[in-house]
């Protein structure tokens, strides 16, 4: 079930509300950022969260599905709130989504480059990061940049 899709149906473009879980993959002191087709900007690999899901099964789900890789030992980065966390679509529809982010050096499989809704993947240093950064993620990876070392609440 797609829960996005069913409530849709009862609140059209409205705000909604949702919970959406992300992973910052680290390698070798660089972050790992996917290029959005939708938006044309770059964020990490992460998504919403389904009804029945943990935070964890969610981050590990959306990720999987955006990069191919298998994310494991995920430690809480931070969770993220307020006006930045909402967003209104080119169609119009409305969010307001509570952020819960992880980070992990962990993982296995084969990065995909290219997906329904990512156009490229690549690992950033903290000196190299991108201007176009997705804005409802763009505290979360400059908090990565500058080290943050306990969860963040914001």
């Amino acid at each position: 079930m797609n829960y996005i899709s069913e409530m849709r149906k009862f609140i059209g473009n409205e705000t909604l509300f949702t919970v959406g879980c992300g992973v910052i993959i680290e390698e070798n002191e660089r972050i790992l950022l996917q290029h959005r087709t939708d938006e044309d900007n770059w964020c990490i690999p992460g998504g919403v969260m389904e009804i029945g899901e943990t935070f964890e099964i969610t981050a590990k789900r959306e990720t999987f599905e955006e990069t191919g890789l298998i994310v494991t030992g995920l430690e809480l980065f931070g969770l993220y709130s307020g006006e930045k966390c909402f967003v209104q679509y080119p169609n119009k529809d409305k969010v307001f989504s509570v952020q819960i982010i992880f980070k992990t050096n962990n993982y296995t499989g084969e990065l995909k480059q290219v997906g329904i809704e990512s156009r490229e993947h690549k690992f950033f240093s903290k000196t190299e990061l991108p201007v176009n950064l997705n804005p409802r993620q763009k505290a979360f990876v400059l908090d990565w940049k500058e080290n943050k070392k306990t969860p963040i609440i914001k």
